[in-house]
């Protein structure tokens, strides 16, 4: 019986932050992969094990949650300025698309880590002990990420005792920071409001109406008051991935919110787009037990949120919808702000299912538009393994 051999193809596993994906050097794709298209789309794909209409991903490396099915291709940059570019796709679980629309911000900080090892950083730039400055290119969104990657004996330290909730065991702090973290070319706040009143269909809504802070930092992410809809900001993913008619209420308000942020033209177009963007919800400090057991006290933190990532609610938090939480914290009258407690701020920490999180953000206004300057958080990063992939010759 004729059958087809396996490919095999470097790759990396790593973690960063709270995310894992599978890491290639654009050099060491197959020829077609090496260009945007379906080649490429259809390679990661397999490499994932998507689409897998169990929803499980056991024919791939991805674990089933939008936290894991995630690729990441990084190339030495042909710019003075950046050491390397960053091209983040997130995989779909059981359809057959990978959403190029944004970033991952969890794993831009494996992103320095990974070209440091790999070569794709000047020799000239890493010290012997220390910390390597690494400037990447985000390819997605077209934006600079600058991190700062310990190094002990010209190697990258991956060990550490900086403790990351959401992440079982400590690592290595890894500092990054996102420059401009404006999503593209467009406004932070693409409506011109710092909160509006988004019309939502009436039957997963009541009165059809919820007040939302719609920004484009870091991620183009719709904030909603947790009271609005019934929450109180400290639940738990249990309480919401299994109410198909809570996953259903979040997914207008996504497709409306990406409408009047100009991302789509009409709703029917947000299934095509399920990485961005984000909703999130808000609410003022609580005490809650996170997903671990943990106490949070109210305290503690300045504001609760909890986040939904490809249609399910995440299990800490994205990297590049904390970047949003610590551009809205920072610019006075949004819902995040608000939630907070008002008033000017450059930084925040807020709890989330696993615990908290501290992020910063300068915000400056300019001409009359709200400009972030940059925003600022720590993550770890490790290499869980690496070596080859290997997919069916035929899949791609």
């Amino acid at each position: 019986m004729a059958h087809v051999p396996q490919v095999r193809i470097p790759a990396t596993f790593m973690r960063g932050g709270t995310s894992k994906g599978v890491f290639f050097k654009l050099t060491d794709l197959p020829e077609g992969a090496q260009v945007p298209g379906e080649t490429r789309d259809r390679l990661l794909m397999r490499v994932i094990g998507s689409p897998d209409p169990y929803q499980k991903q056991i024919d791939g490396m991805g674990g089933a949650t939008s936290s894991t099915s995630k690729t990441v291709i990084l190339s030495k940059s042909e710019s003075p300025d950046h050491d390397v570019d960053y091209l983040f796709g997130q995989v779909s679980i059981d359809k057959p698309f990978v959403d190029w629309s944004g970033n991952c911000g969890n794993l831009s900080a494996a992103v320095g880590p990974f070209a440091i090892s790999n070569g794709l950083v000047d020799s000239t730039r890493i010290p012997e002990n220390g910390e390597a400055e690494v400037r990447i290119w985000q390819a997605n969104i077209g934006k600079t990420i600058v991190s700062r990657v310990p190094i002990s004996g010209g190697e990258v330290q991956e060990t550490g005792d900086f403790e990351l909730d959401g992440v079982t065991f400590p690592a290595a702090e890894v500092p990054v920071a996102f420059k401009d973290p404006a999503d593209g070319e467009g406004a932070i706040f693409p409506t011109g409001n710092l909160v509006d009143d988004l019309e939502v269909p009436a039957d997963v809504v009541e009165g059809g109406t919820l007040k939302a802070t719609m920004i484009n930092a870091g991620i183009p992410t719709v904030f909603v008051n947790a009271a609005e809809l019934g929450y109180t900001g400290t639940e738990l993913q249990e309480a919401i991935n299994g109410d198909a008619k809570a996953l259903k209420m979040f997914e207008a308000i996504r497709a409306h919110g990406a409408v009047r942020m100009g991302l789509i033209g009409d709703v029917t177009e947000a299934a095509a787009r399920p990485h961005t963007p984000k909703v999130a919800f808000v609410a003022p400090p609580s005490d809650y037990l996170s997903s671990s057991g943990k106490q949070v006290r109210a305290g503690e933190v300045d504001l609760v949120v909890r986040a939904l990532s490809m249609g399910k609610l995440h299990h800490a938090m994205m990297g590049t919808a904390a970047v949003a939480i610590a551009s809205a914290a920072a610019i006075e009258g949004t819902l995040v702000n608000l939630a907070a407690g008002g008033g000017k701020r450059n930084a925040v920490t807020f709890g989330h299912p696993s615990g908290t999180l501290r992020v910063g953000a300068e915000a400056s206004l300019v001409d009359g538009r709200w400009v972030i300057d940059q925003a600022v958080m720590s993550r770890s990063a490790r290499v869980l393994m690496e070596g080859w992939v290997r997919v069916p010759g035929d899949s791609f």
